[in-house]
C-alpha cells in the first residue's frame, strides 16, 4: 500500500512524543536542559556525518574534496530565497497558531514553537525522508520510513521531554511533505539520478547540521530559512543534463 511508510513515521512519531511528554514532568528542568544539548550534539554530529559523505570521496589512497562549491552556492542561494520568504517566521507563526488553538497553559507555553520548528525541520529534511518517500511511492516499499520513524519516535521522546508537546505536532507537516514526495514519486522519476538524490542528501545534512547547533547554543541560526538551499541541487542537475 502506498503511503504506509508516512502513516508509521508519523504514528511512531506520535508514540514517541507521548512518552517523551509523560516524561517531562517527572524531569528538573536541569535534567531537561541537558538532555537538549546532549540530544543537540547528537543531532550535528548525525548532520556532519551526512556532509561528509557529500564532501570527501576517495580517489586511489588519498581523500579528495568535492561538491564545496555546490554547498555555498546551495547555502547562499538557498538561505537568499528563504530570508525573503522569511519561512522560519512562518513556521513559528503556525507554531504560534497550534498553541492558541489548543489553548496551552502557561506551564506547558515554554518551548512549544521550538519544540514544533525543530522537530518539523529534523524529521523532513534527512536523506531517509526524501529516499524512503520516493521509494514508497515508486515501489510500494515502506521499510526505510518505518526505519526512520524508529529512528524519529525515540528522538521524539527525547524532545518531547525536554520542549514538551509542540513536538507531538510535527506530524503535521512531516505527513505533508513526506506525502506529497509519495505522490509524486512517479512524475519526477524518469528526472532522479544517483548524483541528484545524493546532492539532495548532502545539503540536507549540512541543514541538520545547523538544527544542533541552534539545539546546542539556544537560537543563532534561522534553519527555516536554509530550506530552499535543497532545491539548488535540482537546478544543478537540470544545468548538468543541458550541457550534454
Amino acid at each position: 500500500m502506498i503511503g504506509l511508510g508516512t502513516l508509521g513515521n508519523i504514528a511512531l512519531v506520535l508514540l514517541g512524543s507521548t512518552i517523551g511528554i509523560l516524561i517531562k514532568g517527572g524531569l528538573k528542568q536541569r535534567f531537561q536542559e541537558t538532555i537538549l544539548k546532549a540530544m543537540g550534539l547528537a543531532v550535528m554530529f548525525i548532520g556532519i556525518s551526512g556532509a561528509l559523505e557529500g564532501l570527501l570521496s576517495i580517489e586511489g589512497n588519498k581523500i579528495v574534496s568535492r561538491n564545496i562549491m555546490l554547498m555555498v552556492v546551495s547555502l547562499a542561494a538557498g538561505s537568499f530565497i528563504g530570508e525573503a520568504i522569511d519561512i522560519e517566521t512562518r513556521l513559528e507563526r503556525v507554531g504560534e497558531w497550534l498553541k492558541r488553538k489548543l489553548k496551552v497553559n502557561k506551564e506547558k507555553d515554554k518551548g512549544f514553537v521550538e519544540g514544533f520548528v525543530n522537530s518539523s525541520l529534523l524529521f523532513c529534511v534527512g536523506a531517509m525522508a526524501i529516499i524512503g518517500s520516493l521509494k514508497d511511492g515508486l515501489s510500494a516499499d515502506p521499510s526505510m520510513l518505518l526505519a526512520k520513524g524508529f529512528i524519529d519516535g525515540v528522538v521524539a521522546i527525547f524532545f518531547a521531554s525536554t520542549l514538551g508537546i509542540g513536538v507531538f505536532f510535527s506530524v503535521i507537516p512531516v505527513g505533508i511533505y513526506q506525502g506529497g514526495i509519495t505522490l509524486a514519486a512517479g512524475f519526477v522519476e524518469p528526472y532522479l539520478s544517483e548524483r541528484l538524490i545524493g546532492n539532495l542528501s548532502f545539503i540536507g545534512s549540512v541543514l541538520i547540521f545547523a538544527i544542533g547547533i541552534n539545539m546546542v547554543t539556544g537560537k543563532k541560526v534561522k534553519t527555516g530559512n536554509f530550506l530552499p538551499s535543497v532545491l539548488v541541487p535540482v537546478v544543478y542537475e537540470i544545468i548538468l543534463n543541458l550541457m550534454k
